[in-house]
């Protein structure tokens, strides 16, 4: 089992879903774990649960679109948690509408959240990774829409592109640093947003018979991923695309 004991990691939208999935996974793997979201009473009840179960977590109320908010979440972490380990920028929004009827300020405000968000808050953990000099691992969460395409979500699919291309650049560019950057690249997971697709009948048993594994990944088949990428021994493993999909993406 991967040890990160003595590792302050950090995960962006860790309240829920998948982000509480990767932190959970690092946490029970030893790592002190950082949870920034916007939700301060749900993001506070996550750290709970995990504090219950005797591992090390800390709340942080953080918007990640927020440039000043991200600097301040980073250096609250960092105070109370030690010298960052990891961060894994997973904070998303999706909006659901025709193209053309996308208005401007609906595709900005995913793109805010999902893109502008993830770049600030990579970089700044690549700021803190090279003033500490110690290296580490930063991750990247797309999506395998990224490959297909989704009717309806032009902003989100364009977002979740867009993150590999940011997470190949940091691969490449912190290299030097002893950085690395890898992206997670999820399939169908049944999650707090995307309970509204798995409720739609027909578009879930589309997406089961679509998929070698014949149904939706729960959360938790994220923890021990997390826990890998996190690894500060595969100081060779960067740059990659890991996708966790069921077999959907090669079916």
């Amino acid at each position: 089992m991967t040890d990160l004991t003595g590792l302050t990691a950090v995960v962006t939208g860790g309240s829920q879903g998948i982000g509480l999935a990767m932190a959970t996974g690092m946490a029970r793997a030893g790592a002190r774990v950082a949870l920034w979201a916007r939700n301060q009473e749900r993001t506070e009840a996550a750290a709970e649960d995990l504090q219950d179960m005797g591992l090390r977590a800390l709340a942080v109320k953080c918007d990640v679109a927020d440039e000043a908010q991200v600097a301040a979440a980073m250096e609250q972490t960092v105070s109370e948690l030690g010298p960052l380990g990891c961060l894994v920028a997973n904070a998303g929004i999706t909006d659901t509408i025709p193209f053309p009827e996308t208005s401007l300020g609906r595709w900005h405000a995913v793109l805010k959240t999902n893109l502008d968000g993830a770049f600030l808050a990579t970089r700044e953990a690549a700021r803190r990774f090279i003033d500490q000099e110690s290296g580490g691992s930063i991750v990247v969460v797309s999506s395998m829409i990224s490959r297909y395409g989704g009717t309806r979500q032009a902003a989100y699919t364009v977002s979740k592109t867009g993150l590999i291309g940011l997470g190949r650049t940091l691969a490449v560019e912190l290299a030097r640093y002893k950085v690395r950057c890898n992206i997670l690249v999820p399939g169908w997971v049944s999650t707090p947003m995307s309970s509204g697709l798995e409720s739609n009948d027909r578009f879930r048993e589309a997406t089961v018979a679509r998929t070698p594994a014949r149904r939706w990944a729960k959360p938790a088949e994220l923890e021990e991923v997390a826990a890998f990428l996190a690894d500060p021994r595969l100081t060779y493993h960067t740059g990659s695309e890991v996708v966790v999909d069921g077999g959907y993406t090669v079916y």
